[in-house]
């Protein structure tokens, strides 16, 4: 099995678990005189089996991307850590950048007597950087989800 699939198994299994958890809490309870629709536990019982797979695949998952190599040589959870800090920093620019341009309510004079808002923030450059960020994060995620289809889950 490849590791895109993998992680798409994984998708579909937490999917399932939410699922089964609404309805455990569906028919947990019922009314005296009236049967649940589903039993309970056995709804318990599926999803503990769910779980205990699911633990067997993400282990196998996060061993793939400690081994599996990108071609610029990083790891695929080298680059998924990248990935991750590229976004806070991508995000982290632009609400700068909303907060410096005034975009804010707050920031925005109700009338002449009010002091005036200034900033020492360089809103075309923060959005500049912000752009810049995102373009490698979209090359970078882009990477990874060809190495996901090119590398097979470890045993």
């Amino acid at each position: 099995m490849k590791l895109a699939e993998a992680l798409a198994q994984r998708s579909d299994s937490i999917q399932r678990l939410a699922s089964l958890r609404e309805r455990i809490e569906t028919n947990a309870q019922y009314q005296e005189g009236v049967p649940p629709l589903e039993d309970a536990n056995e709804l318990i019982a599926e999803a503990t089996s769910l779980i205990t797979d699911l633990t067997k695949l993400i282990c196998r998952i996060n061993v793939t991307n400690t081994t599996a190599r990108l071609e610029s040589g990083e790891t695929i959870t080298e680059a998924i850590a990248l990935r991750d800090t590229l976004r806070m920093q991508a995000s982290l620019l632009n609400a700068a950048a909303k907060a410096a341009s005034g975009s804010n309510d707050l920031w925005r004079r109700r009338l002449s007597s009010e002091l005036r808002m200034l900033t020492d923030l360089d809103v075309r450059q923060l959005h500049l950087r912000a752009d810049s960020i995102s373009a490698q994060l979209r090359d970078l995620d882009l990477r990874i989800q060809q190495a996901n289809w090119n590398f097979d889950l470890e045993e």
